[in-house]
């Protein structure tokens, strides 16, 4: 199943020091592409009605609104969340209720394990450290879509997946991770996302399965059934739990949603917005897919952290993390970018470990 593919990759990375991951720094990112701004979708277009806007009138903010983005790989995307205002991605749970199991829940990830960012600056084994993305006009072609693995849990092409679209790891056929590729289509409030993608000559691709959510819409991916899979093995969409350092550099309060991250066993259960798992484990201490954690209320962000690592941190005391896939314990996922700095991100995210983070009630949990 999608996550659970050779984590070679970050395994090592946990490994580095922090000195070295910023000695392995270099390769600037992809120039973005010109920014040619589409028409808007004509009447009876697949676009949505507009989202509910920003609350407490912040102008800054636009849910579910992509039309302000800058185009090409790791854009900027000027304010744009994705989906609505109440949507769960976005939603505070600082005051919710604590899971009654969250003690144990807790301990099976590492009371004693630091977070480690799955992302950051320069190039690991050729390639940029994190998810990329790219933003594409309305105008982008589509392409047709093979899909190899889940086809019966894939949503159909064609998909908008330009030619030098960024794939995780790189596009090199030896690399063996989870290849995931992201697009969004600005003019369409659309995101496209693909696991162990590759594409070919003739432009079409290759990929395990593929899904389209709704940036605009609660109804995130109308196309889906309960017990799908996505891209992610969690069934979620990835791009929206991506640390984004455009987000992380605002400071405290910059990242406005719930974050991403992994762990290493999950259970045979997920819990909304999830609607996937990926394990056989039936135990009750043993975290399902969507699990969502937060930063204690208790635990002071110390003022010596650089704004980015504050930032995060601030997040995941708001907004909380959710776990999305099988990998590293308390690997956080972001997108590359060239301005994180490896050597904060690294020593200071590795002292807040998990005795720190508590469990937000479950409700809803789905067996199987």
């Amino acid at each position: 199943r999608p996550g659970l593919i050779d984590r070679d990759r970050r395994h090592a990375l946990a490994m580095l020091s922090a000195a070295w991951l910023a000695a392995c720094g270099g390769g600037g990112t992809s120039a973005p592409a010109p920014d040619d701004r589409a028409q808007a979708p004509a009447p009876g277009s697949d676009a949505a009605a507009p989202p509910p806007s920003a609350p407490d009138g912040d102008a800054t903010v636009a849910y579910g609104r992509f039309a302000g983005a800058a185009l090409g790989a790791g854009a900027a995307l000027n304010g744009a969340l994705a989906f609505p205002a109440d949507n769960a991605w976005n939603t505070d749970i600082s005051a919710a209720p604590l899971d009654p199991n969250s003690d144990a829940l807790i301990a099976s990830i590492g009371l004693a394990v630091g977070l480690h960012p799955d992302f950051g600056a320069g190039l690991y084994n050729g390639a940029p450290i994190g998810i990329p993305y790219i933003v594409v006009a309305g105008t982008q072609p589509k392409v047709a879509m093979t899909w190899t693995a889940y086809g019966d849990e894939s949503d159909t092409g064609p998909y908008p997946v330009p030619a030098n679209a960024p794939v995780e790891g790189g596009a090199a056929l030896s690399n063996t991770g989870d290849r995931h590729v992201i697009v969004i289509d600005r003019d369409h409030d659309r995101l496209y996302e693909l696991f162990s993608a590759r594409a070919n000559a003739d432009g079409s691709w290759d990929a395990a399965c593929g899904a389209v959510f709704h940036l605009d819409s609660n109804a995130v991916r109308p196309g889906a059934q309960p017990g799908w899979t996505s891209a992610d093995a969690a069934g979620l969409p990835i791009f929206p739990g991506l640390a984004r350092y455009e987000e992380a550099a605002l400071g405290p309060g910059g990242i406005r949603h719930a974050l991403r991250f992994t762990v290493q066993r999950t259970r045979r259960a997920y819990v909304p917005p999830a609607t996937h798992s990926a394990s056989s484990n039936t135990g009750s201490t043993v975290p399902p897919m969507g699990m969502r954690v937060r930063l204690k209320a208790s635990y002071a962000i110390p003022a010596s952290f650089s704004i980015e690592t504050r930032a995060l941190l601030t997040a995941m005391k708001t907004y909380g993390m959710i776990v999305a896939d099988n990998g590293s314990n308390w690997y956080v996922s972001g997108a590359p970018d060239e301005r994180w700095n490896n050597d904060a991100l690294v020593s200071e995210l590795r002292q807040v470990t998990g005795g720190n983070f508590e469990v937000v009630r479950m409700d809803g949990l789905v067996a199987g």
